[in-house]
């Protein structure tokens, strides 16, 4: 049987070149979390790195990638802009779309990514090398601006009921702009089909000190990137803490859980393929209730 979850430490990364997944690529790293080989059917997820001086060809993928950095800075070209990428931004690049990695400054530059459905190395990576696209001047991302439609950016503001104004809210008037607050947790929407992506979906999750989630299950995959504090999860019955930098991964049926240890928790979350219309969620409190009352009416 195929395993339906994954918890991968941060002191077990291994970061590798990428071959053919990036092609002409120099001074470039990935950790490859979670892929193929764990079972995934939709999700290649990781963490990749860009040495000062470092670069891709420009080349094309068979599958959607979505990104949000981590440190440092990053230009990424595309033929609807060259952005200038610091912490906080993130973007999506659909298929089939001629894009290229160059880095800037003095630090390494590390973002983490969103492949699906997986690049199979058994096909080349599914990645494709094409003619260079022309050097221009890069851009910041700007919400407000539709030649950057394709990314956004997150800041701690965001992810702040009680600082949020009306200066964020008037920024563009999205989903992703709006912070859906529930139970002690703070969800806020990145990349998704407003921005462009079609089959899977990022976004920032923080749950405050009693913040939790009881056992549900999915009928898509989830990764979690935990980028601050540590979260006490459950998947299939067996129970984990996670830190910061530690990924984890949960398939389609795998029941999971989260609650916060005290402080809060943040962390980066994947979804793919993107959620259904309806019935995202299989809590498994609302079935046990169906059981209890099929026990007094039978």
């Amino acid at each position: 049987m195929a395993a339906r979850f994954v918890v991968r430490r941060s002191n077990e990364a291994e970061y590798r070149e990428p071959g053919p997944l990036a092609p002409g690529a120099l001074g470039l790293q990935r950790w490859r979390a979670v892929g193929e080989d764990d079972g995934a059917a939709h999700t290649d997820f990781g963490i990749s790195r860009l040495e000062p001086g470092g670069r891709t060809a420009t080349h094309v993928h068979s599958f959607e990638e979505s990104f949000h950095v981590l440190r440092g800075e990053v230009v990424l070209a595309t033929p609807e802009a060259t952005v200038h990428l610091v912490p906080g931004d993130y973007g999506v690049i659909p298929i089939g779309v001629p894009h290229a990695w160059r880095a800037v400054g003095e630090e390494v530059a590390e973002w983490s990514d969103l492949f699906t459905p997986p690049a199979r190395e058994r096909h080349g990576s599914d990645t494709y090398r094409v003619p260079e696209l022309p050097e221009v001047e890069p851009v910041r991302v700007d919400p407000r601006d539709p030649r950057t439609r394709s990314f956004g950016t997150i800041t701690a503001d965001h992810m702040s009921p009680g600082r949020q104004s009306q200066e964020l809210l008037a920024v563009s008037a999205s989903m992703r702009t709006a912070l859906l607050v529930y139970s002690g947790i703070s969800l806020k929407m990145m990349v998704d089909s407003d921005l462009g992506a079609s089959l899977g979906t990022m976004f920032m999750v923080r749950y405050e000190p009693d913040g939790k989630a009881g056992p549900h299950d999915h009928p898509l995959e989830e990764a979690y990137l935990i980028t601050d504090g540590e979260v006490r999860a459950t998947f299939d019955g067996q129970e984990f803490l996670l830190q910061a930098g530690d990924i984890a991964w949960a398939a389609v049926g795998c029941v999971h859980s989260f609650a916060a240890t005290g402080d809060e928790v943040q962390w980066l979350e994947t979804q793919a393929p993107q959620m259904p219309a309806r019935h995202a969620y299989r809590f498994v409190r609302d079935w046990d209730y169906l059981t209890e009352r099929l026990e007094e009416e039978l």
